[in-house]
């Protein structure tokens, strides 16, 4: 496993400015030439989706891929742009999380923050725990599947 990766759990609060602490373990992480800035923007769950600079710099150029043209394309391409800001944290470590996307992940004080490798992920802690017992649970088939997938890849 590399050591420039996002994993882990963390656990924290939004203060009174809409900031929340990065783990120091996930700025550790970031690339140098990421330039100490992330970018923040919506997940696809009820979450919110935290890039280094690099990583979001890749996922603009699969972006730019897709048809304009194509109505699904365009709304995928807008929902994943609209609202991304690129946020550098301060001496202490932390970011300011835009209203609109506290509001889309339905946080109002406490956040669980999760790396996932390559991206960090921001959740309101009753929304993970709803979302892992209810909606979407992995079964024995799913998780063969997901070996299958990875051993193929």
């Amino acid at each position: 496993m590399g050591t420039k990766t996002f994993t882990g759990e963390f656990r924290y609060s939004i203060d009174s400015k809409g900031r929340v602490n990065i783990p120091a373990k996930f700025r550790k992480a970031l690339p140098d030439t990421s330039e100490d800035t992330f970018v923040i923007t919506r997940g696809l769950d009820e979450n919110i989706i935290v890039y280094s600079l690099d990583k979001w710099r890749q996922k603009e150029e699969e972006l730019l891929k897709l048809s304009s043209i194509k109505p699904e394309h365009r709304a995928f391409k807008r929902q994943a742009t609209r609202f991304a800001t690129p946020l550098k944290f301060d001496t202490q470590g932390r970011v300011a999380i835009p209203v609109n996307l506290l509001q889309h992940a339905g946080i109002e004080k406490d956040v669980v923050i999760i790396g996932m490798i390559d991206e960090i992920e921001i959740w309101d802690p009753k929304t993970l725990t709803r979302y892992e017992e209810s909606e979407f649970q992995l079964d024995a088939e799913d998780i063969e599947a997901i070996d299958n997938y990875t051993r193929s890849s």
